[in-house]
C-alpha cells in the first residue's frame, strides 16, 4: 500500500526547505550526474577521463618525464624568493592537496571497492595518472594569467585565464565562461567545500561523545576557520603546510603497517586487483563494474580538470608558469595513487569484504559473518573495519582524520570560493571579508542541520565547473605547450639555474 505523504504542518522546517531545494535543483543534479544511455558511467565522469588522456597524449606523457622535476621544484631547488607570489611551491602543493585529500580518499574508495570488487582500484589508480596531465595543464595557465597586484597579492585561476586567454587567442565567450565558472565555484565551495565538511565532521564528534548540539559544532569550526581565513593565502599555506603532511604520514603509516604485518598476502591483492580489471571475478557488473567504480572514484577524488587546484597553485612564488605545472603533477598522484591506493589494499588485505555466494555481490564481513551489504553500510565505516583488524583503536584515529580532513578541505575551499567572488564583485578588504564571515555562517548551518539536497546540488556545482573549465582548456593547451617548450630548452640549455 502506497504512503501519503505527510502534509506540510507535519514536516520540520529543514525537511520543507529540502523538498522545495530538491523540487528546483533536481534537474540540474540530474544533468550533470546522469549515466550514459545503458550504462551506470556517470557522462561527467567520461568528461574528465577522455579530457585527462588527451592532455596525456598532447604533452608526451608530461606526468612521467617530468616527474623527478616536480620533486626538486617542491624542495625549493629552482625557487627564487624576488618572484612575484605569496607562498612556496611545497605550499602551494599542501594548500591544493588540502582541497581534495579528504573523506572521498577514505569512504569513498571502500564503496569503489565494495561495489566494483578490489578491480575498481586498478581504474582508480590508471585514472588518477592520467589526471596528472589535466592538472599541469590547468594550473600552468592558472599562473600564467594571474593579476599580480602591488601590494604582493595575486588573484589566478580559470576565470582569469578564461578572460585573458581567449582575449589573447581571439576567441570570443572567455568573459562569459569566467562568470559562469565563478558563479558555480562560489556554490561548490558553500556546498561540498563547506557545509557537507562540517556536516560530516559533525557526524564523526556525535559517534564519540553521543548527541551533540551540531550548532556548537559548528560555531566551533567556524571560529578556527575563520581565525586561519582571515589571514588569506599565507595563513592557509602555513596550517595546510603542517596539516596535510600530518594526515598524510598518519594515514599512509598505519596502512603501510598493516600491510606489513599482513605482508604474505600483499601478492594475493595484486592479483585480485589484476584480475577483477580485467576478468571482473566475483563481482557484480564484472569488469564494466570494475572500471566505472575505479574511474568515478579517482574523478571525484582528485578533482582534475575541475579547476580548483589552479587557484590554489596560482599564488605561487614564480615567473615561471610551467614551474607550478609540474608541481601540480604531483597532487592526483599523492591523492589517488598512493592514499586511495592505500585504503584499497587494506581493505582487500583484511578479508573484510567477502562475497555472497547467493547474489556475487561484496559484503562487510565481521567476524566471519556477513552482517551487510556494502549499500547498507557508510564508506567510513567499511573502512574503519578494515583498518580495525590490525588496530582496535583505529576508529578513534579515524575519526580525528576525518575531522582535520573536513577542516583543511573548508579553509581550501574558502580561499578558492573568495577568489570567485571578488572576480565577480571587485578586489578589496570589505569585499573579502564579506565573503569570508558568509562562509563561516555556512559552516555553523552545515552542522546543524540536515542538507541533502542542498550538498547534492553544491556536488553538481563542483563537477559543473569541469564542463566549463576543460572546455576552455581545449582551446588554450597550444599556450601551454608553447611555454612548456620554451622552459625545458631554457632549463636544457642553463638559462635556468637552480638557487638551492
Amino acid at each position: 500500500m502506497a504512503q501519503t505523504a505527510a502534509p506540510p504542518e507535519a514536516m520540520s522546517i529543514d525537511q520543507q526547505v529540502n523538498n522545495v531545494f530538491a523540487t528546483v535543483t533536481g534537474p540540474f543534479v540530474n544533468l550533470i550526474f546522469a549515466p550514459l544511455p545503458g550504462t551506470s558511467f556517470p557522462w561527467i565522469v567520461l568528461w574528465l577521463v577522455v579530457a585527462a588522456s588527451i592532455f596525456t597524449v598532447y604533452f608526451g606523457l608530461i606526468q612521467l618525464r617530468g616527474f623527478w622535476h616536480s620533486i626538486e621544484l617542491v624542495r625549493g631547488d629552482y625557487s627564487d624568493p624576488n618572484d612575484a607570489g605569496e607562498v612556496s611551491h611545497f605550499q602551494a602543493l599542501t594548500t591544493a592537496l588540502s582541497g581534495t585529500v579528504g573523506l572521498g580518499n577514505i569512504a569513498g574508495v571502500a564503496v569503489a571497492v565494495g561495489i566494483g570488487g578490489p578491480g575498481a582500484t586498478f581504474w582508480m589508480i590508471l585514472a588518477g595518472l592520467l589526471g596528472m596531465a589535466t592538472k599541469f595543464t590547468e594550473c600552468t595557465l592558472g599562473v600564467k594569467y594571474r593579476n599580480e597586484y602591488p601590494d604582493g597579492t595575486v588573484s589566478g585561476g580559470p576565470m582569469y585565464y578564461m578572460k585573458k586567454g581567449f582575449a589573447e587567442r581571439g576567441k570570443p565567450g572567455g568573459r562569459f565562461l569566467a562568470v559562469v565558472f565563478s558563479i558555480f565555484c562560489i556554490l561548490g565551495s558553500l556546498g561540498g567545500g563547506n557545509m557537507f565538511q562540517a556536516n560530516q565532521a559533525h557526524a564523526q564528534i556525535e559517534g564519540i561523545v553521543g548527541d551533540f548540539p551540531g550548532w556548537i559544532t559548528g560555531i566551533i569550526f567556524a571560529g578556527v576557520v575563520f581565525a586561519v581565513i582571515v589571514g588569506g593565502i599565507k595563513s592557509i599555506a602555513r596550517v595546510t603546510e603542517k596539516v596535510v603532511p600530518f594526515m598524510g604520514i598518519l594515514y599512509v603509516g598505519a596502512a603501510l603497517i598493516i600491510l606489513l604485518v599482513n605482508y604474505d598476502q600483499i601478492g594475493a591483492a595484486f592479483g585480485a586487483i589484476f584480475a577483477g580489471a580485467f576478468t571482473g571475478l566475483g563481482v557484480a557488473g564484472g569488469f564494466v563494474g570494475a572500471l566505472i567504480q575505479g574511474f568515478k572514484r579517482a574523478a571525484f577524488s582528485n578533482e582534475a580538470g575541475v579547476g580548483s587546484a589552479a587557484i590554489a597553485h596560482s599564488a605561487v612564488r614564480t615567473k615561471e608558469p610551467v614551474t607550478e605545472g609540474y608541481v601540480s603533477l604531483l597532487e592526483p598522484f599523492i591523492d589517488t595513487v598512493v592514499i586511495c591506493t592505500m585504503t584499497a589494499l587494506v581493505i582487500t588485505i583484511s578479508g573484510t569484504l567477502i562475497t555472497d555466494p547467493e547474489t556475487g555481490l561484496f559484503v562487510l564481513n565481521e567476524a566471519g559473518t556477513s552482517i551487510a551489504t556494502v549499500g547498507d553500510v557508510s564508506g567510513v565505516a567499511l573502512t574503519s573495519a578494515a583498518f580495525a583488524t590490525g588496530f582496535s583503536w583505529f576508529p578513534y584515529v579515524l575519526a580525528v582524520a576525518v575531522i582535520l580532513f573536513a577542516f583543511s578541505t573548508m579553509i581550501s575551499w574558502s580561499y578558492y570560493g573568495l577568489k570567485a567572488w571578488t572576480y565577480l564583485f571587485g578586489e578589496g578588504k570589505t569585499t573579502e571579508l564579506l565573503f569570508k564571515v558568509i562562509f563561516c555562517i555556512f559552516v555553523v548551518i552545515g552542522a546543524a542541520a540536515s542538507l541533502g539536497p542542498v550538498i547534492d546540488f553544491s556536488d553538481a556545482a563542483i563537477f559543473a565547473m569541469a564542463v566549463v573549465n576543460i572546455s576552455a582548456l581545449y582551446v588554450l593547451m597550444p599556450i601551454v605547450r608553447r611555454e612548456l617548450a620554451s622552459y625545458n630548452e631554457r632549463l636544457k640549455s642553463g638559462a635556468i639555474k637552480r638557487f638551492h
